[in-house]
């Protein structure tokens, strides 16, 4: 009997130095093969097979516990590794708390601040918060060099010259950066007439004298700028000179433009097969139709979208912005709900400009008298056209 209980206790220390020699691992649902002639042991698996917890993956391990997200720092997680810089995100450390917004900008909010010595900070009002927004979206950055953005139409009347400079001048009112607008209509443009005419230099000077200009003060010599910081380079005054200005005239312009300004504005005519019209389409990052309110006008205008979708700028045609004036004749007789959803179907959007009396005047256009509703139209239409302009390539 001792010699029994002898051997079973040198099995027992044996089973017991096997036990502590094989690594813990976690098994599947499965057989386990026991084999007493033996120190294995075989585990066979329906599924996956069982692999042993190394160094690597627990090298693994701290690494994922090494790759930091803001995530999981909210949640409080804890990193055995130092922080990446690209931790220190702006969200994380600019306190946007009530005490350290900006202070409201009018009304009784601006009174309540100023009166609670800046403890009670409601921020501003709808309104101004929208207007903000907008500002925003005009003001983007766009990468990639010039913008070129064509306003045309085939049918002459619709205020596609009062289209490019409201648009030009809500751009420029907000944009850092230059904005000009060329006038390219070949049959006496009037775009000049629009702004405060600081020069009688045209696109003719412009091409005459392009090997010598050097640098932008020589260019601005050439241009005039409105009150909203909006430059215009000027059409020929002479007819017969106007005609002359062709493809290879719109290039140099252009390339000139190029070096200035980020954002040019092209004032097209209504010859849509005109020479010039070809270089214009083919540096378009962007485009706007001008349809007036007219049966025949919205007409012709839609003419102009299936026109630029057989000649190849199906893309430039979807991207583009209907700018429906309803300020033209026979507006008020026609549903404009209408037109507008026509458009809405082949364009990415459609803004309706509404009658000012300061525009049908057809004089000099002050960007800050026009009525409200004419601004914010011009507004929307600026931030529409840089949305697309900073998705262009």
């Amino acid at each position: 009997m001792a010699e029994k209980s002898e051997r079973g206790l040198r099995r027992r220390k044996k089973e017991e130095v096997i036990t502590s020699e094989l690594p813990t691992v976690s098994l599947d649902a499965g057989t386990i093969d026991l084999n007493p002639s033996t120190t294995s042991i075989k585990v066979v698996t329906e599924a996956t097979a069982i692999v042993p917890q190394t160094d690597s993956i627990l090298d693994i391990s701290a690494n994922s516990q090494a790759g930091y997200s803001r995530r999981d720092s909210l949640r409080g997680d804890a990193f055995d590794q130092p922080e990446p810089a690209a931790m220190l995100t702006a969200d994380r450390l600019i306190d946007v708390s009530p005490k350290n917004r900006p202070a409201p900008e009018s009304g009784m909010r601006r009174f309540l601040y100023f009166l609670s010595l800046k403890t009670i900070n409601l921020g501003d009002n709808l309104r101004t918060r929208e207007r903000k927004a907008t500002d925003a979206r005009i003001a983007t950055q766009l990468e990639g060099g010039a913008k070129f953005v064509p306003v045309l139409t085939r049918k002459g009347g619709v205020g596609k010259t009062t289209v490019t400079t409201l648009l030009g001048m809500a751009m420029a009112l907000v944009r850092e950066d230059r904005v000009i607008a060329i006038d390219a209509n070949p049959d006496r443009g009037t775009l000049a007439e629009r702004v405060s005419k600081s020069t009688r230099f045209t696109v003719r000077d412009v091409v005459n004298r392009a090997a010598a200009v050097d640098g932008f003060t020589d260019f601005s010599t050439m241009v005039s700028r409105d009150a909203t910081r909006l430059h215009v380079l000027a059409s020929d005054s002479d007819p017969m000179l106007s005609e002359a200005f062709d493809e290879g005239d719109y290039n140099v312009v252009a390339d000139m433009a190029a070096r200035y300004y980020t954002v040019i504005l092209t004032d097209c005519g209504t010859g849509i097969v005109h020479s010039v019209m070809r270089p214009t389409l083919q540096r378009a990052n962007g485009l706007v139709i001008v349809s007036g309110g007219s049966v025949d006008e919205a007409r012709l205008a839609s003419e102009t979208l299936t026109w630029l979708e057989a000649n190849g700028y199906g893309d430039l045609v979807r991207a583009s912005v209907v700018a429906l004036n309803t300020a033209t004749q026979g507006t008020n007789l026609v549903k404009l709900d209408e037109i507008e959803a026509h458009f809405k179907s082949r364009v990415r959007a459609v803004v309706k400009i509404p009658y000012d009396p300061a525009l049908a005047a057809g004089s000099v256009i002050k960007f800050d008298q026009l009525h409200k509703n004419t601004r914010e139209a011009a507004r929307e239409l600026a931030a529409l056209v840089v949305e697309g302009l900073a998705k262009s390539k």
